[in-house]
């Protein structure tokens, strides 16, 4: 795991040397710049060594220095591509380092090698011979790539704290952005916060000329659900015992390191199954798995995570993020993070990355289950809402809407009257806008009055409507199976375990993202993730005889933060009448102190405004443009 940083045109290598500087956390363990003053090329790469820790420096070349790369990332099946180009005759100089296997895959299949790469990355390589740089991100986009292209000069990095480096990025904040901010909670790929910079998008793959100075961006892959057409007798015992041989050898192949490797265990079925798998190929007294617990009762999950600890036999590690501790971490967060995100659970994971990196260097986790295996808990709401929506004249459920606002205000994880209030929010818009609107700060109505100006829905919402249309299903599960797994997987939870992990140079792995995987699960039918009301249905069938059933059958809470009651009680504020550029004071006030006196639940929109205000606060000063659009002097 890394960080790389570049550029093809205007600059020079002390320029590049600030690129890399500024992304040292994300490799802490050595450095490597290499520069074509002729091509006007400068390649930065910062390393967090984890295989092939004396052979794996980078920028790595070919032997004939024709092919050059910077890797960030983990390919788990690189033994086996090493095996199939030896027996093509190419010949390796390291001894198993992943970041080779790149090189000689491009040269022998050409751009369509990343078809074969199981893992997770964002890489450059520089074609000397073709005079072009390819450039691809993996399937999901577990690994950053942000870019411009300015004036003819093209310039990468991971995170946009390192392409601020460069005097050609511009500052100036993107409206457009900023509504997708309020209305989803994070900012969809390809966009970002600034108008100037973009971020290559999961499944796809970049080549710049240098010649001609023109920019290709191509989708190499698409997740796409095709349902098994037949149906075999005993789908819970044939399928189940097949995803658990897919899950275990998904874990497998993530164990392989040189360094200290752990397991995040929340005490939930995603992380648990990862956990217990994995004692099938490694020696679970020696495993180390870390969670974070609340002082919260409401939210907090460690007992489950210690009760699976001590069945598993794991040397177990724990913290709690108590009210003290989330007050001293946020400044650090918030100076940290690249580019603004409102998923709240950031402050949790964060610790846990911390707590764990502090005795190991890599963890596996749980991510992507939820989004394949339909874990969250709207799709329990789906079949009631297509109800009610066809049944519920349009002027009845806005009385309804009204009247479920007046139930009083409880900030207990998942309170009844939160999820009620969230699915009437999403069922006054069309269908293709109930998970945004459910999952969001904002909806349309709301947005329009914090911008002071009308919303151009289809524009705002535009990622969403175009994974809804993309579906080739039918069904409402998988639409919404669609819309998390292209748009929430990719731009808030794999974004946020990304920068949480690196802040502290912890390399965090997913096996429910393997490839293998992922491609026998959509074509699992949609009846058999959500079957009566059940999640995960096939998953948790399949996980009955490896995880004990209190922990396959107990309550979803999720990551949750109880910032509902930090803003209630003054933990956390916004300035009262402060000055919010672009952004309607008076919208603002009124959320802010309905919340304070319990007449509403506004935590999202107060949290996504206070990080972004104090985001642009703490940024560097050429910032003017953003700083004034959000009332920051």
């Amino acid at each position: 795991m890394c960080g790389i940083a570049g550029f093809a045109g205007d600059g020079d290598v002390a320029i590049l040397k600030r690129m890399s500087d500024a992304i040292t956390h994300r490799g802490p363990d050595a450095e490597g710049v290499w520069v074509d003053g002729a091509a006007r090329v400068f390649l930065g790469h910062r390393r967090l060594s984890i295989v092939d820790i004396r052979g794996g420096e980078q920028p790595m070349w070919t032997s004939d220095k024709m092919l050059g790369v910077v890797f960030n990332g983990e390919i788990y099946n690189h033994l086996d591509v090493r095996a199939e180009l030896i027996a093509l005759g190419y010949q390796f100089q390291t001894d198993h380092s992943d970041t080779e296997v790149l090189l000689h895959g491009y040269r022998a299949w050409g751009p369509a090698f990343v078809d074969r790469l199981n893992g997770m990355w964002a890489f450059v390589i520089l074609d000397r011979a073709r005079r072009r740089l390819f450039c691809s991100r993996d399937r999901f986009g577990k690994k950053p790539f942000y870019y411009l292209l300015r004036n003819g000069t093209f310039a990468f990095a991971s995170e946009l704290s390192a392409l601020r480096r460069h005097p050609l990025m511009s500052e100036r904040l993107s409206t457009r952005s900023l509504k997708k901010y309020f209305a989803y909670g994070y900012i969809p790929a390809p966009a970002t916060i600034l108008e100037s910079v973009f971020r290559l998008p999961a499944g796809h793959s970049l080549s710049f000329n240098l010649d001609t100075r023109g920019l290709r961006v191509v989708k190499y892959w698409d997740f796409v659900i095709e349902p098994f057409d037949a149906i075999p007798a005993n789908p819970e015992a044939e399928w189940g015992e097949h995803l658990i041989e897919l899950i275990s050898a998904a874990v497998k192949r993530r164990l392989m390191s040189d360094v200290p490797l752990g397991f995040f265990l929340s005490g939930g079925i995603d992380s648990s199954s990862v956990a217990a798998l994995a004692t099938r190929h490694m020696d679970r007294g020696r495993m180390k798995t870390f969670s974070i617990g609340f002082e919260e009762a409401t939210f907090d999950e460690s007992r489950y995570a210690d009760q699976m600890a001590s069945s598993l036999g794991t040397q177990h590690h724990s913290d709690v993020l108590s009210l003290e501790k989330a007050r001293g971490l946020l400044p650090e967060i918030v100076r940290r993070l690249d580019e603004p995100m409102g998923d709240s659970s950031l402050l949790p994971t964060y610790l846990l990355c911390k707590h764990t990196r502090s005795l190991v260097t890599v963890a596996l986790g749980g991510d992507g289950a939820d989004e394949l295996f339909a874990g969250y808990d709207p799709f329990r709401a789906l079949r009631a809402a297509e109800v009610y929506r066809k049944l519920m004249p349009r002027p009845v459920h806005e009385a309804v809407r009204l009247v479920m606002s007046r139930l009083p205000v409880s900030h207990v994880n998942m309170s009844l009257d939160f999820r009620i209030k969230r699915t009437l929010r999403g069922l006054s818009y069309d269908r293709r806008l109930w998970c945004p609107v459910w999952m969001g700060p904002l909806d349309p109505a709301e947005l329009a009055e914090l911008f002071s100006e009308p919303v151009d829905i289809d524009d705002v919402y535009s990622e969403a409507i175009e994974q809804w249309d993309a579906c080739r299903q039918d069904s409402m599960v998988d639409k919404v199976l669609q819309f998390y797994t292209k748009l929430y997987l990719q731009d808030d939870i794999l974004t946020k375990v990304d920068r949480a992990s690196m802040m502290h140079s912890l390399e965090v792995r997913a096996p429910y993202l393997d490839i293998e995987l992922v491609d026998f699960v959509r074509r699992i039918p949609h009846q058999y993730k959500l079957r009566n009301g059940e999640t995960k249905y096939i998953l948790k069938k399949a996980l009955e005889n490896v995880l004990p059933h209190k922990i396959l059958y107990r309550p979803k809470k999720g990551f949750g933060v109880p910032i509902g009651p930090w803003f209630r009680r003054g933990v956390l504020d916004l300035p009262a009448e402060g000055r919010w550029g672009a952004l309607n004071p008076a919208f603002v006030e009124r959320k802010r102190t309905d919340h304070k006196a319990g007449r509403a639940d506004d935590r999202a929109f107060l949290w996504n405004a206070w990080l972004l205000r104090e985001w642009q606060a703490g940024r560097i000063p050429e910032a003017r443009g953003i700083n004034e659009a959000c009332g920051v002097p």
